[in-house]
């Protein structure tokens, strides 16, 4: 190993930190979409608790005629029901609190979790400085195998129309926002059969300064891309390797007008591979202080130094050989549908769905 690419394993430490920021790349700063709430003219929805039972009738006393002797009342000896089990859709998860536009799917059957598998979930936030409220418009699962030596990132679209148990359907932008990690974490499990251990999320407005830290990144465009761009009359890139400073790059993951959310998930992804391998650089060693202090301040995660450590050696690997696996859920995995609400979603198909994840986990 050279010395020149790794100096101390402090700084190694705090490479794989900066490469899970570096994987938060936010999406388009659109207006937050309405949460969808179904017309009133729909009928009501009822559901039943997580574990209901059927609740036996409350036993109710013949009524006594007023010259009747209740001393002497005689009651048949009727059998009183059993109660059993009411099968929901929703098995162990928490059932909707409020009624749903759409059938509630049943969950996804459970992936196995092979040895040295990591899951972590990369969530780019919309926040602005001025607002309380945001969504997770950027959702990457990074899943790591230090047995394997392995790495994956695997893109959900925003608009993906899902069960986030406890609450209804909704896209699943909305599931951290709503409950935290723990329900985004079921929302996945729910639907995707896998659940993540870890999470890490940034904001939009620490982006340009990650990029500019690290004196730029050399994207590896895959199709041309020209668009609007404030201060330009128009913008474009072409195909090829491409030098970006943090501006640049910002504008590259959040273009809309010329192109589709499914093309920004693989800009996405292209941006992530460029800050890791711009990471494993010299120059990106030598700004680790400016790095360290931008993820002090900017990312929120349930990830401690017990977590990263273990990971170490997985990332040295990587950095020699960066055999980073990249998958999307695309139009091939979903419908296109529009709520009672007017808005277009996105539904997964979720046998198609499940066979992208099975991929990405290097499951038979």
């Amino acid at each position: 190993m050279k010395k020149s690419r790794f100096i101390t394993p402090r700084l190694l430490l705090l490479g794989l930190i900066l490469l899970l920021v570096g994987c938060n790349i936010p999406w388009p700063l659109a207006a937050p979409a309405p949460i969808i709430v179904p017309p009133t003219s729909q009928a009501p929805i009822v559901y039943a608790p997580k574990d209901a039972t059927a609740t036996a009738t409350p036993f109710q006393p013949l009524p006594v005629h007023p010259t009747t002797n209740p001393s002497r009342l005689v009651v048949p000896n009727t059998p009183r029901p059993i109660p059993t089990a009411t099968p929901v859709p929703w098995g162990n998860f928490p059932g909707p609190s409020e009624p749903a536009p759409i059938n509630i799917p049943p969950p996804a059957p459970p992936f196995p979790k092979k040895p040295g598998q990591v899951n972590i979930v990369l969530l780019g936030s919309d926040q602005r400085q001025d607002r309380a409220g945001f969504r997770t418009d950027t959702i990457v699962l990074l899943t790591l195998n230090t047995r394997e030596g392995t790495a994956s990132l695997t893109s959900f679209p925003r608009d993906l129309f899902v069960y986030i148990p406890g609450w209804t359907m909704q896209r699943i932008n909305t599931a951290f926002p709503r409950g935290g990690f723990d329900t985004l974490a079921m929302t996945f499990e729910y639907n995707f059969g896998i659940r993540p251990d870890f999470y890490v999320m940034v904001n939009f407005w620490a982006f340009v300064e990650i990029i500019d830290n690290f004196g730029g990144i050399n994207v590896q465009v895959a199709s041309p891309l020209k668009d609007q761009r404030s201060g330009y009359e128009e913008f474009s890139v072409p195909a090829g390797l491409v030098h970006m400073d943090g501006e640049t790059a910002l504008w590259y993951v959040r273009s809309r007008y010329t192109s589709s959310d499914f093309e920004r998930t693989r800009r996405q992804q292209e941006v992530i591979r460029a800050m890791f391998n711009r990471l494993v650089s010299l120059n990106a060693i030598k700004n680790a202080p400016n790095l360290y202090n931008t993820y002090r301040q900017s990312v929120r995660t349930n990830m401690g130094l017990v977590d990263i450590t273990p990971l170490l050696p997985l990332a040295v690997k990587l950095s020699d050989n960066p055999q980073i696996q990249h998958y999307y859920i695309s139009r091939s995995e979903v419908t296109n549908w529009v709520t009672p609400a007017r808005a277009q979603v996105l539904l997964p198909n979720q046998d198609a769905v499940l066979e992208v994840i099975q991929k990405a986990l290097s499951l038979p």
